[in-house]
């Protein structure tokens, strides 16, 4: 058989957003900027360097600003160029050469599996990568491109995973799993909890928001019932699919950011800027001379 490779990536991204009102009643949570690029772009660069060329947004109401986000701009590139501004005309071009952007609309928020079946008919029946604009991962190798590669060797599900400590477990997907035992960045997933608490957790090994799923996955979140809230969770949806095929954890290296979170957010915002060649020496006297 010939070995399948990852060329598409889904992004869902028609959620609300509140808990950053009032900064996203009127624009997209994932359009909020660490230092200068939107989270979602941060994303797409990570799935373009894994390999992937064509982008799935699953969008919703109001969302239509990252639409013109990935598109050209023929007013604003015409402008940078009159005014021989070639560098910034140069990112602004950038943008829009990223990938092949299509985007589609989730009606209602149902839930992250709901999110990812929009996406069946431009997926196909090819496996697929998922990132979650929120979580952004900061790493040598991007870590999309670090889990392409051990979908290479498994041909399986693959679920990027980071070990919590103590009680914050309780606040993710939680894997019930075995150490690979040829590969010790894999694990041989036999079942996963869907926030457990603390004393019930499985192990420590949660589930953050990147995945590469098989096409089998839309069958499954056909077939699940929705859980809590009444939307099709993602996870259910996995876990029907171990019945039929394996499911593996990887742990990536790098350092991930919660970025849904406004701590997390605030806290993303300064490392990044610290680590840039134009931004980091200033930013840090200051911070170092900042009253505290």
């Amino acid at each position: 058989m010939t070995p399948q490779i990852i060329r598409k990536a889904v992004f869902p991204a028609a959620g609300l957003g509140t808990r950053f009102l009032p900064a996203t009643k009127a624009m997209p949570k994932e359009m909020l900027c660490l230092v200068d690029k939107p989270l979602i772009q941060y994303g797409v660069e990570e799935a373009v360097a894994a390999g992937c060329n064509e982008i799935i947004i699953i969008t919703g109401r109001g969302k239509s600003t990252m639409e013109d986000h990935f598109d050209g701009s023929p007013e604003l590139e015409a402008n940078l160029a009159a005014k021989n501004k070639t560098a910034l005309l140069e990112i602004a071009r950038s943008v829009s050469k990223l990938a092949r952007v299509t985007y589609t609309r989730q009606a209602e928020p149902l839930g992250l599996g709901h999110a990812v079946l929009m996406a069946k008919e431009i997926v196909g029946d090819e496996p697929f990568a998922v990132l979650l604009p929120d979580d952004i991962v900061d790493a040598t190798v991007p870590c999309m491109k670090q889990m392409v590669e051990a979908f290479y060797e498994t041909q399986s599900s693959i679920l990027a995973s980071e070990v919590i400590e103590g009680a914050a477990i309780s606040a993710y997907g939680v894997l019930d799993c075995v150490p690979h035992p040829k590969n010790p960045r894999l694990l041989d997933v036999k079942n996963m909890v869907e926030k457990p608490k603390f004393e019930d957790a499985p192990s420590k090994n949660a589930i953050i928001g990147r995945y590469i799923l098989t096409p089998r996955i839309f069958e499954m979140i056909e077939t699940i019932t929705p859980g809590a809230g009444g939307e099709l969770q993602l996870t259910d949806a996995i876990k029907a699919l171990l019945k039929y095929e394996k499911v593996y954890g990887f742990h990536y290296e790098g350092k991930r950011h919660d970025a849904g979170d406004k701590l997390g957010f605030l806290k993303a915002t300064v490392e990044f800027a610290l680590k840039r060649d134009d931004l980091g020496p200033p930013f840090r006297d200051w911070l170092k001379s900042f009253p505290m």
